[in-house]
């Protein structure tokens, strides 16, 4: 249980195209990250952008993770 509440979801450092969304996402979900990029793509061709539009507000509110 208090591995659980260790759990924060952060943008990630390491494994960033952009602003580190979907690594950050991946790391807490415990998913590929590519899983969700994909997703995120999908979002935009399919959502006339609107994964774009989450995207950006995701990564303009999610904190980034901290250093060491």
């Amino acid at each position: 249980m208090d591995n659980l509440q260790d759990k924060h979801l952060y943008r990630s450092r390491t494994d960033r195209m952009v602003f580190g969304v979907c690594g950050g996402l991946g790391e807490y979900l415990g998913i590929d990250p590519t899983i969700l990029r994909l997703i995120f793509a999908g979002l935009v061709v399919l959502g006339f952008g609107s994964g774009l539009v989450l995207y950006v507000v995701m990564g303009l509110l999610m904190r980034q993770e901290p250093c060491c």
